[in-house]
């Protein structure tokens, strides 16, 4: 499709065009994919199961388990908070989530242990810390890395930039950290039920639930962040070289934390805490708010082009442009007409998201050939979800109230936008 062509519209039926099948036929592979993955993951868990319970018993798992979901919800809440805007597909953060609290953890304890074994005829009782500072690093942030990198490589369109990576790597290392902290609480069950003393459970509950339980996302992040510049980088260099400084800064990051927990018994934790971590956290969070204000700004930017080329109707830009008007809209939506139809217009908004952002990267240069199909399968996808929902009483046009935008009046049931694009380049000159 060029842009001085008509706007894509599902011909028929509304999932007659071919971008349109095109796409049904993805989300049917990437279903099979799904199923795949959980029931590896699912072995994977299995055996990681196995593992805990012949080291700490069934009931420090099962205490363990208790404890460790207690640090878990607030921490992936908080990145699906950042992630309102074009809120990724539920059964990838599903599998991101399992990748590393099964795949991950397994695939490191196994490595760790051998390489704790091979170095403990060369440095004795120092194999322990050897390993948790030089090698535990450098296994478990490839581990949880690969999933990230993974999605860059093989889904590339949902992988839009900085936001999307660190989500994701986030998702992935609370995993981890969920398995881990099983792993630990139920160290210290065990050790305390053997003792009779209960006070290093709660301080490892205090220790990795209430003062760290960002550690490992703060970690997995810095992957993230290097993966997602080199998705929309237009140099060669840049696509290699920020990948590698993420992945490097996050063994960085990994190494510190456990050193000063391995050297001088544990005394360098308080500092490094405070002059590491916790600024590199605040850095974390101010850069992940830019991204959001900035995804926003690209919205926004992209919004009255597509009301110019009849894909959206004018009174609705304001509504797209603002996490409040589409949350509002929304809920006037679900009250006067109901979830379903709530459903429909929340795929309409996340369709027109998608769409202004995947605009924005071929603008950028940052895509190959292939963006080209993906605009028209995102733009039949527009069509027809902006068809469903106006199909739909008050779908449309229930957050106005009584008292409509001017110059708006409700489209009929069927309406097809008829005007041709804007006779110019993809994107207005910033």
């Amino acid at each position: 499709m060029s842009f001085n062509q008509p706007p894509l519209v599902p011909a028929g039926p509304l999932g007659g065009h071919p971008a349109y099948r095109h796409r049904i036929r993805r989300e049917r592979r990437g279903v099979l994919a799904t199923v795949l993955a959980l029931v590896f993951l699912g072995i994977c868990g299995l055996l990681l199961l196995g593992i805990l319970v012949s080291e700490v018993g069934s009931a420090g798992v099962i205490v363990g388990t208790l404890g460790a979901l207690l640090p878990v919800g607030p921490v992936v809440a908080a990145f699906l908070w950042l992630d309102r805007w074009e809120p990724e597909p539920p059964r990838m953060l599903l599998v991101a989530f399992l990748w590393g609290a099964c795949f991950a953890t397994l695939a490191a304890s196994i490595l760790n242990t051998s390489a704790e074994m091979a170095s403990s005829m060369a440095l004795g009782d120092a194999s322990e810390t050897f390993s948790a500072v030089f090698v535990a690093p450098w296994v478990e942030e490839f581990l949880k890395g690969a999933f990230v990198l993974g999605l860059l490589l093989f889904r590339r369109r949902e992988f839009d930039g900085v936001l999307d990576g660190v989500v994701y790597a986030g998702v992935v290392a609370a995993g981890f950290a969920f398995a881990e902290n099983i792993l630990y609480l139920g160290r210290a069950f065990a050790s305390g039920a053997a003792s009779g003393q209960s006070g290093e459970l709660l301080a490892v509950l205090i220790m990795r639930g209430v003062f760290s339980p960002f550690a490992h996302p703060l970690f997995t992040s810095m992957i993230g962040i290097g993966l997602g510049v080199a998705a929309n980088a237009r140099t060669v260099l840049v696509r290699l070289a920020a990948p590698i400084g993420g992945f490097l800064a996050a063994v960085f990051l990994h190494a510190c934390w456990n050193a000063s927990a391995s050297f001088l018994d544990g005394a360098a934790l308080v500092p490094v805490y405070l002059m590491i971590m916790l600024p590199m956290f605040f850095f974390v969070i101010c850069l992940m708010l830019y991204q959001r204000r900035r995804e926003q700004r690209v919205i926004a930017a992209e919004l009255p082009g597509f009301a110019q080329a009849g894909w959206i109707a004018p009174s609705e830009v304001r509504l797209l442009q603002s996490l409040a008007g589409r949350s509002g809209w929304l809920r006037a939506v679900k009250r006067r007409s109901g979830p379903t139809v709530a459903k429909a217009v929340a795929e309409y908004q996340r369709a027109v998201t998608e769409l202004a952002i995947l605009r924005h990267r071929m603008a950028r240069g940052s895509l190959g050939p292939v963006a080209m199909r993906w605009h028209d399968e995102l733009l039949a996808e527009v069509l027809a979800s902006r068809a469903r929902a106006v199909g739909a009483p008050d779908a449309l046009h229930a957050a106005w109230g009584r008292r409509p935008p001017p110059a708006w009046s409700p489209p009929p049931p069927g309406w097809r936008p008829h005007h041709p694009p804007p006779s110019r380049p993809p994107y207005p000159p910033r």
